[in-house]
């Protein structure tokens, strides 16, 4: 494995019993695009991974949720492999393959046998090379999405309310609007602007692929090279500005909604994943709410039955994200009441930390957790090109059980005082309303 600068943190802190497992081979083609080769001889099997650092994040208002759009865009065919061609060769290789989108990155992932490797290296560059985007593609993947966006949002409850706090805890950021996008942009949405997107942010040099399994690292560069290397550089992508003022004060919306019980979702505004207090509120999060017998649950579920479940909801982003708690209530709860019992084991975890044993549980799910993603090649893929889009380096990745070992009760306390705050807090409260859909 390459080794890391011995001043950094990475070199310092990468767990020795994940050292000797990754033996990355690292290569940036002319064209930009950035390759990392992983071995695995257990079974003739590969996952091969494509991360597009482009998310809602870099859309603007007029074109949001085009990240997503063009995620289904992609499937539709290319110059070499035409409509419905990319699955069907796929499956025919006995592969399967999926992609989703988030707030920072689009990802696409293949898994296959490995000797259908070079077959699925032509079909991935043949559609970053020369996507179709046709006006009928356009609106049929339109439809689609919009079609998506009824289901998970307008007649979502968790999606109605995640949508209104968003616009709650940012007033600048991209953050502000939903992955999938407003239904006006989306119907807006023009292949003018699919195109412009398409050679902006599928660019080589906006990409990194890893290729994980049976393979030979030597013969696999040699074939990402003839295979991708003609593929021309696109323009540097736009900077994201995080231009979000500081919150000042508690915001406040309600929903109302045919329902048989309210909700509450509340959001504070956290970290950006590389920042240290980061790792410490993923220690946080466990203690709350990681299983039945973590604080939250068995408090507002199990003593108070209060709610029917609790979650907290801490994902990693490039710049400052959410930590999100949703409660979904009896329908006899009353929301003001049970606001106050969550603001008051959130009042306890700053004031008095957490017990030895807590601690030591929640570091050792998160190792856990840690150590079962990397033990398959679709998750080694997947986990160490998530570290590198968001912490920079995929070693990083290798380094959380170092840095979750060190995470002291007094950090804990101090982050909990510092994110919990009651000026950093949007709630929005979802009231029930008579209706058929009830």
């Amino acid at each position: 494995m390459p080794k890391a600068s011995p001043r950094s943190p990475a070199a310092r802190a990468v767990d020795p019993a994940l050292q000797s497992l990754f033996d990355v081979h690292e290569a940036t083609l002319p064209n930009g695009l950035k390759v990392r080769l992983l071995a695995n001889h257990q079974a003739p099997v590969v996952s091969l991974y494509t991360f597009f650092q482009v998310g809602s994040r870099n859309e603007r208002p007029g074109i949001t949720g085009i990240s997503h759009l063009f995620e289904h865009m992609m499937f539709n065919g290319a110059k070499k492999y035409g409509p419905k061609m990319f699955d069907k060769t796929l499956e025919s290789n006995g592969g399967r393959s999926n992609a989703y989108t988030s707030n920072d990155m689009t990802v696409y992932y293949d898994d296959f046998s490995a000797d259908a490797l070079e077959t699925v290296l032509d079909l991935e560059s043949d559609r970053m090379r020369s996507l179709r985007i046709s006006d009928t593609t356009l609106a049929s993947e339109r439809q689609v999405v919009m079609e998506e966006r009824r289901v998970r949002v307008d007649n979502d409850i968790p999606g109605m309310m995640d949508e209104e706090l968003g616009t709650l805890v940012y007033k600048a950021h991209a953050y502000r609007w939903p992955v999938i996008g407003w239904m006006a942009d989306i119907e807006a949405i023009t292949r003018q602007d699919c195109e412009a997107y398409f050679r902006t942010y599928y660019a080589p040099n906006n990409a990194v692929l890893y290729i994980v399994g049976d393979i030979d690292p030597k013969k696999t560069l040699a074939l990402v090279r003839r295979y991708y290397g003609d593929i021309p550089r696109g323009p540097a992508p736009a900077p994201v500005l995080n231009a979000e003022p500081a919150q000042k004060g508690e915001r406040r919306a309600v929903v109302h909604h045919p329902a048989q019980s309210p909700s509450v979702m509340i959001g504070f505004h956290g970290p950006s994943a590389r920042d240290g207090d980061t790792r410490v509120l993923d220690v946080a999060q466990y203690v709350l709410t990681k299983g039945e017998g973590s604080r939250l649950v068995k408090s507002l579920v199990y003593e108070k039955k209060e709610a029917v479940s609790v979650m907290l909801d801490w994902s990693w982003r490039i710049d400052p994200g959410t930590i999100l708690f949703y409660l979904e209530l009896k329908p006899d709860s009353d929301p003001a009441r049970v606001e106050g019992l969550l603001y008051a084991e959130l009042e306890r975890l700053a004031r008095e930390g957490v017990s030895e044993r807590e601690l030591q549980k929640a570091k050792n799910n998160l190792r856990s957790d840690h150590v079962r993603e990397l033990a398959t090649n679709s998750g080694r893929g997947h986990a160490l090109g998530h570290y590198e889009a968001l912490l920079g380096d995929w070693r990083e990745g290798l380094a959380l059980p170092s840095y979750y070992a060190s995470v002291t009760n007094e950090q804990v306390k101090a982050a909990a005082a510092k994110y919990f705050a009651p000026e950093r807090r949007s709630v929005v409260t979802l009231v029930p309303e008579a209706g058929d859909d009830a």
